[in-house]
């Protein structure tokens, strides 16, 4: 069954006509080389401003952890880099202005001092279309600010199996909040299609991102979702269905493959459907060095994804040889000249709906060099937090605490705003970010502390240690950051890769001491032994820079109110380490927790049974995760 028609959305007709009118003025006037020069995208460390002008480079992107001269830098470094590249498009053989993209896709999350919102995992756990879409809206003025254009946001896959390292992208393993979330993110970023304030000042280009399959792969990044095409369609294109009917101009193709068949080179998915059954009018890019999967040859892979649909190439430090090679493929008849001409049209079409034809240099745009992490960006942003935390354990109801205790906070991840963030945090890993790193930020140690100010008395331990008896314990740990396919694992035993939090529970429980878990993590996890080692178990995902919503949560107020639990397991949570593909509706169902779970406060004191810690089989073999250079998307 074929991917079902989805209805096109029209904007104004006069301006789309006075678009295409000076599209094709300015493709006529092109010639074969600033045609192909368009189609490239290449990463800011490999290529200069005079690089963009000589060979009329169509776009240029910040790679997780690339900066302007290396260096983190203010909003100020990257605005004379986009004016830099700006000016040099300008004054190419083409004179088309020239398009940036960045990966911010938890907020503007690779630059110095921007609001770090929480990972979508967390946000489909809210559940709340309306925050996903005023998150959208303040990562768009954010990015605005620093003079970029374009974000590779938003990431719609359906995971199917939480061993992928890419969960903690998604928002859901339930269609339904990917599709809601993808028009009202999509919305958020670039203004309402077809209205006013389509794209207008501190709006930026969104992308529905990767098509199509990326969450079908059987928990292998870059893998083969196997699946019929009316499950690739329901499930997995769900949310790509509502971002191009929300007026989505640009479409990542996946790393994936589906049934075999590698996404970059499958012409059937990228032109047929996408293109002519659903009426897609803007460009299609690869995802970072994609391409280069479909041949061996240089020459042959990026000649192949073009005559598939990509219209666009990203590519690393070897986009001289894509250039050349590409223009000799034409050439040779390898890649219909009709074919490029198609790319660069859409490729125009959109800066031509960015209005980038109008705008003068990026530091004279709306919203530019304004503020990163504005207070009330810093304030939806703990919101988020609050909304996003999932109670799976409150035993005699020990939560809420009042805030006249002696707490002992421990746990390597209390004091740690980097392990909070998670990958796509400054770096592409997320790794190596200490606190000052994140100066418009809060660790959950430093909510804690703001919330017991004056009242009670907070000792920090991350080993959990004390002499005097507190009358309560915070535990914070989880997962380490990740991204992409580092982030990959064999099953989803938390305590076979980290030994330590578990120890420390158990010492805690061990002494009396009521224990509550605050739980750091990217995806679900069988954490049965931890479970039990804990009165109070609270799911925080990856909560970004405002670790101070943890605290409004676990803590009355002041007057002695509460602000309950909000959020619902938008995941199954898995009963035993190699139940690791288990999601709503499928049959037999039966995790531990169900998809939705979540106590509230109102629910009232709990009694929960102590669960099984021994697994079906070992595992035993720690998640391996090397590092190496960051990615691009």
């Amino acid at each position: 069954m074929p991917i079902a028609d989805w209805p096109r959305r029209n904007g104004d007709a006069d301006a789309e006509r006075q678009i295409e009118e000076e599209v094709s003025k300015r493709l006529a006037g092109m010639s074969l080389d600033a045609k192909v020069g368009q189609m490239i995208q290449s990463e800011i460390t490999h290529l200069s401003p005079r690089d963009a002008r000589e060979h009329c480079i169509g776009s240029v992107l910040n790679g997780g952890g690339s900066w302007p001269n290396g260096k983190r830098g203010s909003v100020a470094d990257w605005l004379r880099l986009a004016d830099a590249y700006h000016a040099a498009s300008l004054d190419s053989a083409s004179g088309v202005p020239i398009l940036w993209g960045t990966d911010a896709v938890h907020g503007h999350n690779n630059v110095f001092g921007a609001t770090i919102f929480p990972h979508n995992i967390g946000l489909g756990a809210a559940d709340d279309a309306s925050l996903v879409e005023a998150i959208a809206r303040a990562t768009a003025r954010e990015v605005a600010a620093t003079g970029i254009d374009w974000t590779f946001a938003p990431t719609l896959a359906v995971v199917r199996d939480d061993r992928w390292g890419r969960t903690y992208e998604s928002y859901s393993e339930d269609p339904r909040i990917v599709r809601a979330y993808a028009e009202r993110m999509v919305k958020g970023l670039q203004g309402p299609a077809g209205g006013r304030g389509f794209l207008a000042a501190g709006k930026v280009l969104a992308t529905a991102k990767h098509f199509i399959g990326d969450g079908g792969t059987a928990g292998v990044d870059q893998g083969d979702a196997v699946c019929p095409e009316a499950a690739l369609r329901d499930i997995h294109g769900a949310g790509h269905l509502s971002a191009l009917a929300a007026g989505a101009q640009v479409v990542m193709a996946a790393f994936n493959s589906w049934n075999g068949d590698k996404v970059h080179g499958h012409r059937y998915l990228l032109t047929q459907v996408l293109k002519e059954r659903l009426g897609f009018t803007g460009f299609v890019i690869s995802d970072w060095n994609g391409c280069q999967q479909l041949a061996e040859a240089r020459g042959e892979s990026w000649a192949k994804a073009v005559s598939a649909g990509v219209d666009m190439l990203m590519v690393e430090h070897e986009w001289p040889e894509a250039l050349a090679d590409l223009q000799a493929s034409v050439r040779a008849g390898e890649v219909a000249e009709a074919r490029i001409d198609d790319a660069v049209r859409r490729i125009l079409r959109v800066k031509a709906r960015a209005g980038l034809f109008a705008k003068g240099p990026p530091s004279s745009r709306g919203f530019a060099g304004g503020p990163l992490a504005p207070v009330e960006h810093r304030r939806l942003a703990r919101q988020a937090v609050r909304e996003s935390l999932v109670l799976l354990k409150n035993d005699a109801g020990l939560l809420p605490l009042r805030r006249d205790l002696n707490v002992l906070v421990a746990g390597a991840h209390a004091d740690d705003i980097g392990r909070q963030c998670g990958g796509w945090s400054l770096t592409w890993q997320g790794d190596g970010n200490g606190n000052d790193d994140f100066p418009n930020a809060q660790s959950v140690l430093g909510g804690i502390q703001a919330a017991v100010a004056g009242r009670g008395n907070v000792r920090f331990a991350p080993d959990g240690a004390f002499d005097d008896p507190p009358d309560v314990a915070i535990v914070v740990f989880g997962e380490d950051p990740y991204a992409e396919g580092e982030g990959d694992i064999a099953h989803l035993s938390y305590s076979a890769a980290y030994a330590e939090p578990l120890a420390t529970l158990r010492s805690l429980k061990a002494r009396g001491v009521p224990v509550v878990s605050v739980f750091v993590t990217g995806r679900p996890l069988w954490v049965n032994p931890e479970l039990n080692a804990s009165d109070a178990f609270v799911v925080a995902w990856l909560p970004g820079s405002e670790g101070g919503g943890v605290a409004d949560v676990l803590f009355r107020d002041a007057a002695g109110r509460i602000i309950d639990f909000r959020g619902k397991l938008a995941f199954s949570w898995p009963r035993d380490p190699w139940q690791t593909s288990v999601n709503r509706g499928d049959e037999p169902y039966e995790p531990l927790f169900p998809y939705g779970f979540g106590l509230r406060y109102a629910d009232g004191a709990t009694a929960s049974r102590r669960l099984c810690e021994t697994p079906s089989r070992p595992a035993v073999d720690a998640p391996s995760r090397p590092r190496s250079q960051g990615s691009g998307s």
